[in-house]
């Protein structure tokens, strides 16, 4: 309970908190434009055969309709975070929700390569504005630690359900009706969310765009993060020398930002900001946990049709049990056992049951069956990510302050497409290898197949095992600290010590503030 009681002391409420149906019925709003972003993210993927059929894409151009989402979405989540706080993070979200709401009519009647690409590129543009302020404004709504665990463990139950729901929507909807409407679906939800968000959603103002807006530091940091998801999601089509060029490149940009947020009056990202063991360790397992998972529900999707035969619709009903598992394990369970044993061991716990359901994909053969081979690691990942992604949650948010609840947000919101961009690409390049080399060698089709998926997912399981080792060495009790206790040096040692410690903190900013 430590850290959800750090997150509600540096998110004090400035009014009344509003009454307890209106906080939950904002939780419901935020979440449907969450679940729209990620259902979109997602569900295109079993849709491509039949989009590179009608609009005539390459092998190597359809892979633009991914892309081109997920570079604006993952360059411009840290900007649109911190623009967030300044102007405002109910506008931010609700012009985010209006943008991806137009861009997927646009991708909906799109009747070229040009016009659909272009299109899912906007709709990226929507989903980061919309994506990066959620974590702030969840975490402000619910300050009481259980009622944050809760709002959170529902917020990371409908996160993660999206993602396996959308390819099973992706196949229904395409096999009955067209590509068209995985996109087309997103006007009425869009419009519902759009109007319950200006109704229901309290009204911020921000701090103001003069506390906060470094443009240049803000021209750096979007350029290098868009050329850092730009170069993993294209990495196997390139040659290793042009990729590495390309990381060079963003190396050298976010080198830049950084010197340059040191020296700034008014810097975009505070770098104290990563004195936080808690946010900095909490990201970094973040950006472990999800390049596994990522690619897994890609991987995991291909060796359903490519190996066992399966089809678009049966693949994505196959994956169906793990959004329940999620479902019912996060709303259920997930808020009270972080309650009873604490954010770090329901973390733990959950990073162990990934590594085995990885483990044991890793032994899925080329003759399987989904009963014996697929739906118990299914389970396991299900019940692994229902326990692991709210403490994850908890522990990256605990670690700043009210002013930087817009930022974190999107830092951690970017962490994730990190994290599954560089998972998805490294998993995938590693199986089709293997595939090639197996193929070269005279082994048939499908053996060498399910080989190369073998690979990754052996490889995923090694990706969660140091997620798990990195938690247990940053996040453990008595090392999680929030920017400004680690600039102190500490007096006490007991629990009862450091929750006063915490309430005199919170009782001196909250005067600071009042006399500023």
């Amino acid at each position: 309970m430590e850290n959800a009681e750090v997150i509600a002391m540096h998110f004090p409420t400035a009014s009344p908190a509003p009454r307890t149906y209106s906080r939950w019925a904002s939780l419901v709003v935020l979440c449907a434009g969450t679940l729209m972003t990620i259902l979109d993210g997602n569900i295109v993927t079993v849709a491509m055969p039949a989009i590179q059929s009608d609009l005539g894409f390459s092998g190597p151009g359809l892979a633009w309709v991914v892309n081109a989402y997920l570079i604006p979405f993952g360059g411009l989540l840290l900007l649109v975070g911190r623009l967030g706080d300044l102007v405002g993070r109910k506008r931010m979200f609700v012009a985010g929700l209006a943008v991806f709401t137009a861009a997927s009519v646009l991708c909906g009647v799109a009747t070229s390569q040009g016009m659909l690409v272009a299109a899912r590129a906007l709709q990226g543009v929507g989903g980061a504005m919309t994506s990066a302020v959620v974590l702030g404004m969840l975490v402000s709504l619910f300050p009481e630690p259980r009622e944050q665990a809760r709002a959170i463990a529902v917020f990371s139950a409908v996160g993660a359900a999206g993602g396996a729901l959308g390819t099973f929507l992706g196949g229904a909807l395409t096999q009955a009706i067209g590509w068209h409407w995985i996109f087309l679906i997103n006007l009425p939800i869009g419009m519902v969310a759009l109007v319950a968000a200006l109704r229901i959603l309290a009204t911020d103002k921000g701090v103001g765009l003069g506390k906060g807006a470094d443009y240049p530091g803000a021209a750096l940091v979007t350029s290098a993060l868009m050329l850092t998801v730009y170069a993993i999601v294209g990495a196997g089509d390139r040659t290793l020398g042009v990729t590495l060029a390309l990381a060079a490149v963003s190396l050298a940009l976010f080198t830049g930002f950084t010197v340059r947020q040191a020296w700034a009056a008014r810097p975009l990202l505070r770098l104290r900001l990563f004195r936080s063991r808690a946010l900095t360790g909490a990201n970094g397992v973040q950006i472990l946990m999800i390049a596994g998972m990522y690619g897994f529900q890609f991987i995991g999707a291909l060796y359903l049709q490519r190996v066992l035969g399966y089809s678009e619709l049966l693949t994505g009903t196959a994956f169906l049990p793990a959004p329940i598992a999620i479902g019912v394990l996060m709303l259920s369970l997930s808020a009270r056992t972080i309650a009873r044993f604490g954010p770090y061991r329901v973390l733990l716990a959950g990073l162990v049951l990934i590594t085995a359901g990885m483990a044991l994909l890793s032994r899925a053969p080329a003759d399987g069956t989904y009963v014996a081979d697929v739906l118990p690691p299914l389970l396991l990942l299900a019940a692994g990510f229902a326990a692991a992604m709210p403490a994850v949650t908890g522990l990256a948010m605990s670690g700043a302050r009210e002013e930087d609840a817009g930022l974190a947000s999107g830092l951690f919101n970017t962490t994730q497409v990190v994290g599954g961009s560089l998972g998805l690409a490294v998993l995938t390049t590693l199986a089709a290898s293997r595939t090639e080399r197996l193929l070269g060698e005279g082994e048939r089709l499908v053996a060498a197949t399910a080989d190369g998926y073998r690979l990754a997912f052996t490889v995923s399981m090694g990706i969660t095992a140091a997620a798990l080792v990195l938690a247990a060495v940053l996040l453990r009790p008595g090392r999680v600290f929030t920017a400004e206790e680690e600039s102190t040096p500490a007096t006490e040692e007991t629990p009862e010590a450091g929750r006063r410690s915490h309430a005199n903190a919170s009782q001196n900013e909250r005067l600071r503030r009042q006399n500023t």
